[in-house]
């Protein structure tokens, strides 16, 4: 049986861990600094757990499972793939939202009211 990946992301969404829950109820319904986000979201050849395509920003919360190498190669792989289409990843471990949830949403704030990178006329690419 085949899955699409928008079947597999509804099921992910259905599927919530405490963490995306939790994370979830602080930015859903533009809660968040006024910004629409989504979870569980179909992008490019990947699902990512939280994404803003007004700000070009991804969230994707990281269990103990992401720190095995070769999970470490994926997300520098995904990472790769969401850099080069223009999104800012944030990568926050799911005992840093049990220990520090509002640090965790400090950051988060911090990329969402900074300004997007844009490409550069002169140089064709975004700013660093």
């Amino acid at each position: 049986m085949e899955f699409s990946l928008p079947k597999i992301a509804k099921n992910l969404r259905k599927k919530s861990t405490p963490h995306e829950i939790k994370l979830w109820k602080a930015l859903r319904d533009r809660r968040f600094l006024a910004v629409k986000f989504r979870r569980q979201q179909v992008l490019g050849p990947f699902i990512v757990d939280f994404c803003s395509f007004e700000k070009k920003i991804i969230i994707e919360l990281d269990g103990g499972g992401h720190s095995a190498f070769l999970q470490k190669s994926k997300d520098k792989n995904r990472d790769y793939y969401f850099k080069s289409v223009g999104y800012q990843i944030l990568r926050f471990w799911n005992n840093e939202l049990d220990s520090n949830f509002l640090g965790v949403l400090d950051e988060i704030e911090k990329i969402v009211i900074s300004p997007s990178p844009q490409p550069s006329p002169s140089e064709g690419r975004g700013s660093e």
